[in-house]
Order: C-alpha cells, then sequence, then structure tokens
C-alpha cells in the first residue's frame, strides 16, 4: 500500500464532503426579534417558551461579548441563519430517511454503530432531528429517549419546563442568551430511579448548510441510584464562510447516580464553537466527562461540574488537538459546595503548525464544602516552535478543611526519543506519531471504542506531511 503523506490524500475526507442544499425551510439571516419569533412558529412552541426565547434575545442584545478569549471578530450575526429546516420529518426507521441524509449519516457510521453498541441513537441534520430510534428492552425499564420538540410538546413538557436553562440561565453569558433565543433539536433523556442502562445512548450532530448555526439543547435527568452513558459527536463541511455552534448541555444526576458523558467535537476548520456545559450532582452521586476537540476555528468550551450534594464526585478527561489555524480554549469548571465532595481534572493538549491550545481551569470551594478533595493536571505538548499552549489555572478556596492540587507541564517532543525510533527502524513521522500517541494514551483509552481509534488515526495523519 502506498504511504499517504500529502494532505490531498488525507485531508477529513470523512467530514468535508458536503450535500447540496435540499432544504425545506430556511430563515434569512441575521437575529431579530421577527426571526426569533418564527423559529417559535416554525417549532409550534407552547406560549412559555415564546417568551423565554424573546426574553434571551433581550438579555443577548444587553451583554458583551468575551473579552478574556480568543478573538470572534470573524463572526457575524448579521450572516449567520440560525435555522435551518431538512426536507424531512424525524423518522423511526432508518429506511424512511432521504436518501442524501441517510449517506450521510452513513458515511460518518452512525447505522452500523448502533447496530453493534448502542442502545439508543438520536440524528440531527441541521436544525432537526432526522433519526431517533431507541431498543425496545431500554423502553421497558422505563428509560426516555427522545428529541426536544417531542418532549417539550408531548407527555414530559412539565419536566422540560422545570428544567430548561436552569443550569445555564441566558444571563451567564452572550452566547449562552443566544441558545435560549433560537436553540432548535437536541436530546432529551429520563433515566428512572434505580435503573442501569447498560448499553449507550447516543445523539450526533451534523451540520452541513452554509453559513448556518446549529443551537441543539441537551437535557439529561438521571434519578436516584440510575446509571447511564450518553456519547455526542458533531461535524460539518469546512466552507468558506464562518459557521456557528452554540449548543447547550445540562446534566442533572440524582443521589448515588451516576453518568458518563463522552463527546467528540470534530467541527470543521471555520466553524465557531462556543458551547455551553454544566452538571449538577446530588449526594453521592458522579458526573464523568470524557470531552475530545479536535475541530473548530475558535472553540470556548468549559464543561462545568456543581457538587450540590455530600460527597458528590466529579472526574474530567479532555483531549484537545489544534492544528494550522486553529485557536481552542478549554478546559473545565468545578464548584464544590458541599462536604466530602472531590473532583479530577486530566488534560492533555496538543498543538502542531502554528495552532495556539489554552487550558483554563477553575475550581471553587464554597466555605460549607469541608473535607473536600481536588486535583488538577494539564500536560501539554508543542510539535514544533511556532505553536503555543497556555495554561490558566484559577482557585477560589474557602475553607481550610481542603486538600487542593495543580500540576502543569508544557514540553516538545525529544529529539533523543525521536532519535532512539528512529534507531530501531521508525521513519521520523512515524516516530513522532509513536510519541504523540503514547502521551495522549491515558485520554484515549477513556473514548468510546470508536473514536479512541478516530483520535489514534487522527494523530498519525498529522503527522504525515504537512495537514492544514
Amino acid at each position: 500500500m502506498e504511504e499517504k503523506t500529502y494532505v490531498d490524500d488525507i485531508d477529513r475526507s470523512l467530514y468535508d464532503f458536503r450535500n447540496e442544499d435540499k432544504d425545506a425551510y430556511r430563515i434569512q439571516e441575521g437575529l431579530t426579534r421577527e426571526i426569533v419569533e418564527k423559529i417559535s412558529r416554525e417549532k409550534h412552541d407552547p406560549e412559555w417558551m415564546l417568551e423565554f426565547r424573546l426574553k434571551s434575545l433581550d438579555i443577548y442584545n444587553k451583554l458583551q461579548v468575551p473579552n478574556w478569549g480568543p478573538s470572534i471578530d470573524g463572526l457575524n450575526m448579521d450572516n449567520i441563519v440560525t435555522y435551518v429546516r431538512p426536507n424531512t420529518n424525524m423518522q423511526g426507521k432508518w429506511e424512511d430517511v432521504p436518501e442524501d441524509i441517510k449517506d450521510t449519516f452513513d458515511r460518518l457510521g452512525i447505522p452500523q454503530a448502533e447496530q453493534s453498541s448502542l442502545a439508543g441513537v438520536g440524528a440531527q441534520y441541521d436544525s432537526e432531528v432526522v433519526y431517533h430510534n431507541v431498543r425496545k428492552e431500554v423502553e421497558e425499564q422505563g428509560v426516555i429517549y427522545t428529541d426536544m420538540e417531542s418532549a417539550l410538546n408531548g407527555p414530559y413538557a412539565e419536566m422540560v419546563h422545570e428544567h430548561f436553562m436552569k443550569l445555564v440561565p441566558p444571563t451567564d453569558h452572550k452566547f449562552a442568551a443566544l441558545h435560549g433565543a433560537v436553540w432548535s433539536g437536541g436530546s432529551f433523556v429520563y433515566v428512572p430511579k434505580g435503573v442501569s442502562v447498560a448499553i449507550p445512548l447516543q445523539s450526533y450532530f451534523r451540520l452541513n448548510a452554509k453559513g448556518a448555526g446549529q443551537f441543539e439543547h441537551t437535557l439529561i435527568i438521571v434519578d436516584e441510584d440510575a446509571d447511564l452513558h450518553f456519547i455526542e459527536g458533531c461535524s460539518a463541511p469546512k466552507y468558506n464562510v464562518a459557521n456557528l455552534h452554540a449548543g447547550c448541555v445540562e446534566l442533572f444526576v440524582g443521589k448515588n447516580a451516576r453518568l458518563r458523558y463522552s463527546t467528540i467535537e470534530n467541527w470543521s476548520k471555520n466553524m465557531y464553537n462556543l458551547n455551553t456545559k454544566r452538571a449538577q450532582v446530588e449526594e453521592g452521586g458522579k458526573i464523568e466527562w470524557v470531552s475530545g476537540s479536535f475541530g473548530s476555528h475558535v472553540s470556548y468550551l468549559y464543561p462545568m461540574s456543581v457538587l450540590k450534594g455530600r460527597g458528590a464526585k466529579m472526574e474530567f478527561t479532555g483531549i484537545t488537538f489544534a492544528g494550522k489555524g486553529q485557536n481552542l480554549d478549554t478546559g473545565a469548571k468545578v464548584v464544590h459546595s458541599a462536604p466530602d465532595t472531590s473532583s479530577y481534572i486530566n488534560t492533555k493538549s496538543i498543538s502542531k503548525d502554528g495552532g495556539i491550545s489554552t487550558f483554563r481551569s477553575s475550581v471553587s470551594v464554597t466555605k460549607a464544602a469541608k473535607n473536600t478533595k481536588s486535583a488538577v493536571s494539564c500536560q501539554s505538548l508543542m510539535l514544533d516552535d511556532i505553536s503555543r499552549s497556555d495554561t490558566i489555572p484559577a482557585m477560589d478556596i474557602r475553607t481550610k478543611d481542603a486538600n487542593i492540587g495543580h500540576e502543569a507541564q508544557i514540553g516538545s517532543i525529544s529529539d533523543e526519543a525521536v532519535f532512539y525510533l528512529m534507531s530501531r527502524g521508525m521513519t521520523e513521522e512515524d516516530a513522532r506519531a509513536c510519541i504523540v500517541s503514547g502521551f495522549a494514551d491515558d485520554v484515549s483509552k477513556e473514548l468510546p471504542l470508536e473514536y479512541a481509534v478516530e483520535m489514534n488515526n487522527l494523530i498519525r495523519l498529522e503527522m504525515k506531511g504537512s495537514i492544514g
């Protein structure tokens, strides 16, 4: 087999294919009251949701763009389409999905994953969920897994009303307010008390429309003594104009419950990824975050955990890969607000070809959170002398009865290590790829299998030639 060494051979072909626009409805560009009202009508919102959207729009117009992260000057909301409805309704059978959309998800491997290793799948295309299915045995456990619109207008409407944007209020920041105004699609999950879902659920989000935004909302409620693993993946083809992702994830973890939330964000390099994720954990509960950020032009992504109940736990495992033209500002936040809580943040970042990777962590411990334990470990690897990596930790500790630690390491690939591997018969590219894979190993082993393979393939391909 011929060795692939050129960008033309390997340039994101899995993700950069695109379909001809066959939208059923595409709203005009920009963000006005009239546009928000149109979206609400298209979505058949209840009255309270229309009021919520308009209030969020007012908040958006009053808030300033964050001034502490990477520049997002290239993003102009006047040029962004906030709602694109594909030419299909949501289907419960894969064969009923239109051929062009079905082909998209076929090429991304979603049907195969559903058949082999998933208990349920939701697939969103542009602004709407186009396919949703859950295994009968999971439904028989009382697990609810559906799209947000069905939950909002169906028998779980009151549960949605009670929880929607309570963890991430529109006042949180400008792009949370934007989400509140124009959100569309996403997933709703409820796991009843004592139920353990043995096989993961997964949602996949695909943005095909040029110059559009995707604003899905994920709301997961894991009740007392329940257990769930939820996986999200996302991608988009590359265009020569800006696209925007401003989704929102809210996770409620009940007493002695456990939720593992795995997400792989592999957006194209014209994407502004301004996503907000937050979890609230009750007494004895545990949230596990597994996060991979491999795409987008600019990212602001800092999943946050509020450890509300005694003995609540959080673990965050993340990896970021910033290549040419990418400025990825990522990290994690945790608030300890109860005694005997614990958190562990472990991140790896890799930057090359002038890519910029910034890690931010925030650990807050209130006076009530006695006997708290928290450890933060971040390691950064720069593959050349034109890339950049920064670590910006913040800690606010309000009790003396706490054990808090932070460790940061920033370095480059050792020439001696490369020489040693080359002396054992490896090419220089393979040697460097091997070192990078080893660096990321303790993170990749936490990823769902298909994503771990994907990540390792990405690392190896990025080592071959000059990948932009």
